[in-house]
């Protein structure tokens, strides 16, 4: 899934398998995200990681983070 030796870093990696379930449909609008601590464990990746790679979807405009209930799949026009 994600290459540790690629030179795309992994935040982008992580962050373009996540869009790609999106686009798939295998997260669904309105749905949470997988948690940061669900990421770390399938990709094996640090926590910093793993929030980088939902604030590149944030920027995207993927997903949307409502403070203090968490972060979820943007519903698309």
């Amino acid at each position: 899934m994600v290459n540790p030796l690629s030179p795309t870093p992994l935040y982008v990696q992580v962050a373009d398998v996540l869009a790609g379930r999106i686009e798939r449909r295998e997260l669904l609008p309105l749905h949470p995200l997988p948690s940061e601590k669900h990421l770390q464990q399938e990709f094996g990746i640090s926590r910093g990681t793993a929030r980088a790679a939902v604030r590149l979807l944030r920027e995207r405009g993927l997903a949307m983070t409502v403070p203090q209930r968490g972060t979820y799949v943007a519903e698309r026009e």
